[in-house]
Formats: C-alpha cells, sequence, structure tokens
C-alpha cells in the first residue's frame, strides 16, 4: 500500500477507536439514573467520572512509554480489552458504589488510557505537514463519540436498566477498539510526504530537537503548558460531568438537558478539528490564547444559562467547541516543543494534567452542588482558571537544548 494511503488508514483506525474512547464523556447521562436506582450522591457520580479521568491520564504514561517501544497496535489492541472488561465488570456490581468505581473508574479509566495515546502518536509521525489538523481529526473521535454513546446509553438504560447497559457498552467497546487498532502502524524511520521539507525552526509549526521526558520535565515551559492543560480541561470536564443534571435542576425536561449534552459533544469533536487546523495557521500561542479567553467568558456566563434549551444548548456549544481544543493543541504542541521521537512519554507525562483536571472539575461541581444546591461557585472559579491560563499562554517560547 502506498504511504499516502496508508497514514489515512492510521486516521481510520484513529476515529474507531476514539469514538469508544470518548464514551466517558458522555457520562452525565448516567447521573440521575444511578442517583435515583442505587441512591448516589451527586458527588459519588463525580466520583466514578473522576477517577475513570485520572486513571486515564496515569495509564497514559505507561501507555506512551510502551507504544514508544512495542508500536501503537498492540498497545491499542490491549486498551480494547481492558476497557471492554471493565464496562462487562461494571454490570454484575448490583449498583455497588466501590465495585462501579472500580470497574468503570479504575479498569474502564485504564483501557482508556492505553488505548487513547496510541492514535495520536501515530498520527503525529504520519503527518508533520499537518500536525495540527491531523491531531484535531484524530482526537474528534473522542467527542463525536460522547454524541453517539449519549444515545446509546440513554436508549440502552431506559430499555434495559442501568446495569444491563454496561454490559451492552462492554461488548461494543472491547470488540471495535481491538478492530481499530488493527490499521494502527508507524511510518518507517525518517520518512516524510513526498515535496514536503521541515520548515525552518519556530512556533507556529516547529521542527523541535527530540527531547528525553527526563529533561522535559526539568523546563518551565512544560510546566507552564502542564498548567494551562489543567486549568482549560478542568472547566471544560466540570460541565460535562453535570450538565444535564444542571439543566434538568434549572428546569429544564430530561430530554432537553439530554439535547445539550449531544451538542456539547458534537462541538467537542469540531472543535478538536478547528482548533487544531487554526493553529497551524495562526500558531499555538495565539491560537491557546484566544480559545482559553473565550472559555473563561463562557463559564461566567454558564450561570445564568441552564433555563432555557437555546441558552443552555449556546453555552454547551461554545464549553464544548473550546474544551476540545485542548485535546489537539497540547498533543501538537508537544511535539512541537519536545520532539516526536519521544511523543508518546512526553504526551503521557503532559496528559496527567488531565488527570488532575478530571479530579479537580467535576468533584468541585459535584461536592459544591451538594453543600449549597447551586453550581454557581464551580462555575466562577473555573471561569478565573482559564482566563490565567489565556494569561501564561503569551509568555510561551519554543525550548532548545543548551
Amino acid at each position: 500500500m502506498k504511504s499516502f494511503e496508508k497514514r489515512w488508514l492510521v486516521v481510520a483506525g484513529a476515529l474507531i477507536i476514539q469514538v469508544c474512547l470518548g464514551a466517558i464523556y458522555s457520562w452525565s447521562v448516567y447521573v440521575n439514573p444511578l442517583k435515583e436506582v442505587f441512591s448516589y450522591t451527586t458527588t459519588q457520580t463525580q466520583i466514578i467520572f473522576s477517577l475513570a479521568l485520572a486513571t486515564f491520564a496515569l495509564t497514559m504514561i505507561f501507555a506512551g512509554k510502551l507504544q514508544d517501544k512495542r508500536g501503537p497496535r498492540t498497545v491499542a489492541t490491549l486498551g480494547g480489552v481492558v476497557l471492554g472488561a471493565g464496562y462487562l465488570f461494571a454490570s454484575f456490581t448490583g449498583g455497588n458504589f466501590p465495585l462501579l468505581a472500580l470497574a468503570v473508574g479504575v479498569i474502564g479509566g485504564a483501557g482508556i488510557g492505553l488505548s487513547y495515546v496510541c492514535p495520536i502518536a501515530a498520527c503525529v509521525k504520519w503527518f508533520p505537514d499537518k500536525r495540527g489538523m491531523v491531531t484535531g481529526l484524530a482526537v474528534a473521535g473522542f467527542g463525536a463519540g460522547a454524541w453517539i454513546f449519549a444515545k446509546i446509553a440513554a436508549n440502552l438504560i431506559d430499555a434495559y436498566g442501568v446495569l444491563t447497559s454496561f454490559k451492552y457498552l462492554g461488548a461494543i467497546f472491547m470488540l471495535s477498539v481491538v478492530v481499530g487498532a488493527q490499521l494502527l502502524s508507524n511510518p518507517p524511520a525518517g520518512w516524510k510526504p513526498v515535496g514536503w521539507n521541515p520548515p525552518e525552526p519556530n512556533f507556529k509549526v516547529s521542527s523541535a530537537e527530540d527531547f528525553e521526558w527526563k529533561d522535559m520535565v526539568k523546563l518551565r515551559q512544560f510546566w507552564m503548558l502542564w498548567i494551562m492543560f489543567v486549568f482549560g480541561a478542568a472547566a471544560g470536564l466540570l460541565v460535562i460531568g453535570i450538565l444535564k443534571p444542571y439543566g434538568v435542576h434549572s428546569g429544564l425536561s430530561a430530554a432537553a438537558a439530554a439535547n445539550a449534552v449531544g451538542v456539547l459533544a458534537l462541538f467537542n469533536g469540531a472543535g478538536r478539528i478547528i482548533w487544531g487546523a487554526v493553529s497551524d495557521k495562526i500558531g499555538r500561542k495565539n491560537t491557546m490564547t484566544l480559545m482559553f479567553l473565550l472559555q473563561g467568558m463562557m463559564m461566567f456566563a454558564l450561570i445564568t444559562m441552564g433555563s432555557t434549551k437555546m441558552t443552555l444548548a449556546i453555552a454547551a456549544a461554545w464549553i464544548g467547541f473550546n474544551f476540545g481544543g485542548n485535546l489537539a493543541l497540547f498533543p501538537s504542541t508537544t511535539a512541537d516543543f519536545f520532539g516526536t521521537k519521544n511523543v508518546g512519554i512526553n504526551y503521557g507525562l503532559m496528559f496527567t494534567a488531565y488527570g488532575v483536571a478530571g479530579i479537580a472539575g467535576p468533584i468541585l461541581a459535584g461536592s459544591v452542588f451538594d453543600m449549597t444546591g447551586s453550581y454557581m461557585w464551580a462555575f466562577i472559579p473555573s471561569g478565573v482558571a482559564c482566563l490565567v491560563a489565556a494569561g501564561i499562554s503569551l509568555g510561551l517560547k519554543s525550548p532548545r537544548h543548551a
């Protein structure tokens, strides 16, 4: 197969995998059923979500290092098996909170972490000429998966109940991710697209030196990006975890609130592609600054936008679009700054920021609501954090070895 065709086959495999992994972003459809059927608190529902995100991020460190050595296909296949097994186990927990947290949060999260980095690492190697765009495309399936599986999960819950829905999802995840993994590969050493030559180093599209992870974590640029990632992702994950119950609490019907979950998921996927492509044109730094400013503004506005179907949909689209940009810009910027040779382990370490955000955002929302009956004091600090991230991005400069 010609290299041109093969690299687009890798993108196809990436999309299949990411659609399944993105189901975790549809978690808010489980919040009210778990509260109604098993008497969970809002905080408990968000602990499961946070555990999945944190385990996802921590597992990526190991997965990134392993895929750098073994290649993306083997590691992504393992991830599909683990993810499916976690959800299958969840169907046998009887609603027991610690067991469900272990099944979906820890085992399921580990499966996502094993699979997630593999298509990203493969795509940035196959597309040095369109790194921002292809990273966005590769992870767009994650956002689209939330929309698809929000509908699938809601229908399964209505038809068969909460626990049986996990069984069906586990089977779908295991089969689909394993199939998608077989399409992944790395290009030959030294490969580049016909007619393309690396540009002169600059922030927009950098031909970065290859940093080992031990050297990378000593650089201030790594920690600046890491903090920005925490702040930006926390705002988005906070909203993703409680969007449906927030709409219902604000007076909307369950169907109208669920519609907002679908809107957020679609714009989450679109944001990954569009922000990634924009960053190839105007630079990662300018793109990040704009994205964080827009997200911060909406977190403040969201306080009053939950009471009508239209305003909640607008807020969901805005937040999803900007949140999605994080998942395109940070892997491409990691490759820009620290090279592609070790991008698996390097982005795995960068992605620990997402794990911290996955704990801070959803649990902040759940605990604030349980204490005050409102989400306002979760939205306000998240908005401030996004504005701080925009300020940090203004000081970014590409690193070089001494």
